[in-house]
């Protein structure tokens, strides 16, 4: 194995990491493979496993396959493979049956990495094909997104065990499943004051170290909707967040309509503001949540909010019970109609 880290190989690895982070952001172990012939790149993959419900479906396995099929050959003698992390025993092996000149890899795996770590098949000499290996090519980098997808993983992980309180409800993640909701966007807190230990749900799309850096555009749903409303703007290069109010959405829900009051919601929404780095851009909300909204220093946009299908409108209320804060918040912001006068005897 060779220390040298050729501009040529940063660079490739650079590609590799965008790989990696595309893993991330589907929900997967972030790594990233390219597959690069005569100095241009002719595949790509990320770790897609538990999308494909494939064991094998690693990212070198991935890009090995797009580049077998670009060439129309399962050789890939003249092809150079980059990979964020030192590959396992399965796609090393795969590596030597593709024939590759070189395998560069990024970060070691001390537990299953079989190009150095726990054992190294690209070292005996008794196999019929000798692949070159380069090791450590941003290694920092590398392991970073690593650690930042299974910190957060673990932070995710201790908020799904915050107890839930005695008067209030969670819905199940069941009831999510075959919808078109991004979880992978998903972020929870408990931590704000006016919660009183209720969960919080948001989906921030400030997904790359760029972005993660951008002031996002707050999106806040109207009393018979939630934050999937705003899909489209999640979809979109705009850092973006948009806001489940306890109640509604994936946020826990207060199950007495009384706990629902208007200085209560639009407590929470200023912490909620606060607690947001960098500070938000601006808010955007339906006009009827108005009454919310006084006193705020960031500037406001009024949207109309997309009609969501039935089964998306109504996956977060299972029984009336969910129902506390849409049936609230719907008699705080909308005038009751007019009793109609008697009628003359």
């Amino acid at each position: 194995m060779t220390s040298a880290h050729s501009p040529e190989d940063t660079g490739f690895m650079q590609l590799a990491l965008r790989q990696a982070q595309a893993a991330a952001d589907a929900g997967e172990v972030p790594v990233g493979a390219v597959v690069v012939r005569a100095g241009q790149v002719i595949a790509a993959g990320h770790n897609a496993p538990l999308a494909s419900h494939d064991p094998t479906a690693h990212a070198e396995v991935i890009a090995m396959r797009a580049a077998a099929r670009a060439l129309g050959n399962y050789r890939l003698d003249d092809c150079t493979l980059y990979v964020t992390l030192e590959p396992c025993a399965m796609c090393s092996g795969a590596a030597l049956h593709a024939r590759f000149k070189r395998v560069v890899f990024g970060a070691s795996e001390p537990k299953t990495g079989a190009a150095g770590s726990v054992l190294n098949l690209f070292e005996h000499e008794q196999i019929n094909h000798q692949t070159k290996l380069t090791g450590g090519v941003l290694a920092n980098e590398c392991a970073q997104v690593l650690q930042g997808f299974f910190e957060e993983r673990r932070a995710q992980q201790q908020l799904n065990k915050v107890p839930l309180r005695e008067d209030a409800l969670r819905t199940s993640d069941a009831a999510f499943t075959g919808l078109d909701v991004p979880i992978a966007l998903s972020h929870f807190t408990a931590d704000l004051p006016a919660l009183e230990g209720l969960r919080l749900h948001w989906f921030d799309n400030r997904t790359s170290n760029t972005q993660a850096q951008a002031a996002p555009h707050v999106y806040l749903h109207g009393f018979n909707g939630w934050s999937v409303q705003y899909l489209s703007q999640l979809q979109s290069a705009e850092p973006v967040i948009a806001l489940d109010l306890p109640g509604f959405g994936l946020s826990d829900k207060p199950k007495k309509i009384a706990t629902h009051r208007l200085a209560w919601h639009a407590q929470v929404l200023r912490e909620f503001l606060a607690s947001v780095q960098p500070a938000p851009s601006a808010l955007h909300a339906p006009r009827v949540m108005a009454p919310l909204l006084v006193n705020l220093s960031l500037p406001i946009h009024w949207v109309e909010t997309p009609e969501l299908p039935a089964a998306l409108r109504h996956a977060p209320y299972p029984d009336r019970g969910h129902m506390a804060g849409p049936r609230a918040l719907s008699t705080l912001f909308v005038a009751p109609a007019p009793t109609p006068p008697p009628k003359p005897s």
